[in-house]
């Protein structure tokens, strides 16, 4: 009996694990240097003195896109679509509600507050860099 049950919860634990989805894997997305500062008193970045504010940025893979979700925090998203991000169009732009990032070759779209997964094909969440705000310096920097 105990080698049974043995062999059981050890079948159990072998299937649970070979089972899992990979939805949270990193893509095929690469991984490149980012660090850099955003300014939030130049013209450019206005955009982000206000909650649900965003603006493009030139850094990452296919350009960044930074949102700010609340008063102090910040979020930093490759535009780099996660679904086939090897082809040529696999870029994320917001699209006209302010609340998506809609990738136009594919039709995935994700939610401009954390880059998850709103509507397929894609089922990987958008990859994200960190971000730490300043506000005596006005500042948001943006690494990984």
């Amino acid at each position: 009996m105990k080698y049974s049950a043995k062999i059981i919860l050890s079948l159990m634990l072998f299937f649970a694990f070979a089972t899992c989805k990979k939805d949270s894997a990193p893509s095929d997305i690469p991984n490149v240097q980012v660090d850099f500062y955003v300014y939030l008193s130049e013209p450019s970045n206005v955009n982000l003195n206000v909650v649900t504010g965003w603006v493009y940025v030139s850094y990452g893979v296919k350009g960044i896109v930074i949102y700010r979700r609340t008063q102090d925090e910040f979020v930093a998203i490759e535009r780099n679509c996660s679904y086939q991000p090897n082809n040529a169009g696999a870029q994320v732009s917001v699209d006209s509600s302010n609340a998506f990032l809609k990738d136009a070759s594919c039709g995935s779209k994700f939610y401009l507050s954390d880059g998850s997964v709103a509507n397929g094909p894609a089922t990987r969440t958008l990859k994200q860099y960190q971000t730490s705000y300043s506000s005596a310096a006005a500042t948001v920097h943006v690494y990984n």
